[in-house]
């Protein structure tokens, strides 16, 4: 596992670069000189960065294999530059026990050709009643806690789960959607919901979800991390938290940052999501959040749907889209429009993600893991989504033209995928 990449356009998040030079692996780590008998891959100056971290994947084992597994979410995020994957534990059952997890991470070792991780749920069942044994949790391996889309509503419930998690060191991972005003909800509400008789939400439900997990955190002292900000009046909430001192992080997700309300005019279901895609003015606020570093992380919300679920009126149809793959060419969208440069990019994609975990990984620096992602950003193709690694194959960009092609991926020095073909 001695590899020389020359000719490359290295990508450094952690120094804000871009640089053409050669990077060097040896026993799985990146090291300052070439190791003595290296297989030398020439990179042709195309971009080598490292490897996305993905928090909030929805992997459907147990209980809906037939969705996605861990087999085919492993070959998607390693033909999509993802390196790490942590998934998400809205699960059947849920990701609540010991047991589960001890399940759930025997089944990702055995199948998945990249990293693991998994997020544990807040509350037993993500049922918002009780707190799950967080402290068991952690010790079989669970990276984070969350009960997903599924709000503790409870407010006295969240506060002592904040508690309990403050106590162990434990990172707590929130859904900012104000339950009630979200329950039923298709789209975000406004004059163009009301056009296509969508029922909708008010882009305020985030704000007040935020207010009220940032008044805990402040009340607790928890590591506390928003899954999605994706709407321009969630973002002062946010800064304010921030510049108060709180270990506060947000994340949102690509669909939010290139996709906005009025794609769902024709009632594609495969543009249903959750949260609804806002309007163009918060889609912009979101990448200035991203440049600016108030948002943290952007991720792929990879949730897999099967066609029967999507195959429906909107209103019905169920939110998710599938996205391990489309992550990298999505996000050329908004490196090819100047909106973002590929180390801020990265910065959001790996290096911040890593740090918010405590892993080794999202650097290019000796000594980090050697999680790589060769890809051309310029590169371009008409997505097919019969041809995804996913089993389920509900992704918004069907059919459309995008750019950015991975080349290659490795895990810890290891090869784990390289294209074959144009």
């Amino acid at each position: 596992m001695k590899t020389a990449f020359h000719n490359a356009r290295l990508i450094d998040p952690e120094t804000g670069e871009e640089r053409d030079g050669s990077l060097f692996i040896d026993n799985g780590l990146i090291v300052e000189t070439e190791p003595e008998g290296a297989t030398v891959i020439d990179c042709g100056g195309k971009c080598l960065a490292p490897g996305i971290v993905d928090i909030g994947v929805k992997v459907s084992e147990p209980g809906e294999r037939h969705k996605e597994s861990f087999a085919s979410a492993g070959r998607a995020a390693a033909a999509g530059g993802v390196t790490t994957i942590v998934t998400r534990p809205d699960t059947l059952p849920a990701i609540d026990t010991p047991e589960v997890l001890e399940f759930v991470a025997r089944r990702a070792a055995e199948d998945s050709p990249v990293r693991v991780l998994s997020m544990a749920a807040l509350t037993k069942g993500r049922s918002g009643r009780e707190m799950t044994e967080i402290g068991f949790l952690m010790d079989a391996g669970a990276i984070a806690f969350s009960d997903a889309d599924r709000v503790v509503a409870d407010t006295k419930v969240a506060g002592r789960a904040f508690t309990y998690a403050r106590a162990l060191g434990a990172l707590v991972v929130s859904h900012v959607q104000e339950p009630g005003l979200s329950r039923g909800a298709a789209t975000t509400s406004g004059k163009f919901a009301s056009l296509r008789g969508l029922p909708g939400v008010s882009p305020m439900a985030e704000r007040m979800a935020l207010d009220r997990d940032i008044a805990l955190v402040e009340m607790t002292g928890v590591r506390y991390h928003a899954d999605q900000i994706t709407t321009a009046r969630a973002l002062p909430a946010l800064e304010r938290a921030k510049k108060n001192g709180l270990d506060v992080t947000a994340g949102v997700s690509i669909h939010h940052l290139t996709l906005n309300e009025l794609d769902v005019g024709d009632y594609r279901t495969f543009f249903k999501v959750k949260p609804p895609l806002r309007s163009e003015d918060d889609r912009l606020a979101a990448i200035d959040a991203v440049a600016s570093g108030l948002i943290d992380v952007i991720s792929s919300m990879h949730t897999p749907q099967d066609e029967e679920s999507k195959r429906l009126p909107f209103e019905e149809a169920a939110s998710g889209a599938v996205a391990l793959e489309t992550l990298l060419p999505a996000a050329m969208r908004l490196y090819h429009s100047g909106q973002l440069d590929l180390p801020t990019l990265w910065r959001a994609l790996s290096f911040n993600p890593s740090r918010l975990l405590g892993l080794d990984s999202g650097s290019l620096t000796p000594g980090a893991l050697a999680d790589l992602v060769l890809f051309d950003p310029n590169a371009p193709f008409v997505l097919d989504r019969f041809k995804l690694h996913s089993k389920s194959k509900n992704t918004p960009f069907d059919g459309q033209r995008m750019e950015g092609r991975i080349l290659g991926t490795w895990v810890a020095g290891r090869e784990v995928y390289r294209r074959e073909h144009a």
